[in-house]
């Protein structure tokens, strides 16, 4: 027998194969990777430096909201002018025939008082919605969250206002809302404390 082995035949048995192992950029930290040789025992300082990283980065794309307050309750309704006219500088004329209704601010920002609070935006992953630093955003626990949705997530104990997207292999996703690209989309992996806490229905700042 030909002791000579042909290319085809050596491929057959072993040896890197075109197109084989992990694409690149499908890791967890979604970079080429290298091999690094180390000591053994300083492999758990490595894992752990990494995660360190992985949990600051995420802590990043979050850009948490602020503290969570509730609507008060049983209180006076305030009723207020709401003018049909539509001008685009000035005040429009006070005469009653202008009015069109009488508006509550109370209702037309919550639907269910005992299921709706507020909470206050800090950073400017949400900007391209009107989300912006010191807005209070209505979040109502009583809706269920669909796809398209703004919604406040909390993710390993922290929350987040995002928009609410989902994978092609049906996982959840958290959207920015920012085209600067300063915000990454945050993928819900296994083993991350994930819960929807409510739908964004709303929102309101003063100027003054």
């Amino acid at each position: 027998m030909d002791k000579q082995v042909t290319q085809t035949q050596a491929s057959l048995r072993g040896g890197k194969r075109e197109s084989a192992g992990r694409k690149l950029g499908t890791g967890k930290f979604k970079e080429a990777t290298t091999v690094v040789r180390m000591p053994a025992s300083q492999l758990p300082v490595v894992k752990d430096f990494l995660a360190a990283y992985q949990r600051k980065k995420l802590s990043a794309d979050l850009d948490v909201v602020g503290d969570i307050v509730l609507p008060v309750l049983n209180t006076t309704p305030i009723k207020l002018p709401l003018f049909l006219s539509k001008v685009a500088a000035g005040f429009p004329s006070p005469a009653e025939e202008h009015v069109e209704k009488r508006l509550d601010p109370s209702e037309f920002l919550i639907d269910q008082k005992d299921a709706t609070f507020f909470v206050t935006i800090q950073g400017l992953s949400m900007m391209d919605v009107g989300l912006l630093p010191g807005d209070k955003a209505v979040v109502d626990r009583s809706k269920l969250a669909s796809i398209g949705d703004i919604v406040l997530a909390v993710i390993d104990g922290e929350f987040t206002i995002k928009t609410l997207a989902r994978k092609k292999d049906g996982t959840p996703r958290l959207l920015p809302a920012n085209s600067t690209g300063a915000f990454s989309p945050i993928d819900i992996k296994e083993g991350m404390d994930f819960e929807i806490w409510g739908v964004v229905t709303g929102s309101f700042r003063r100027f003054k």
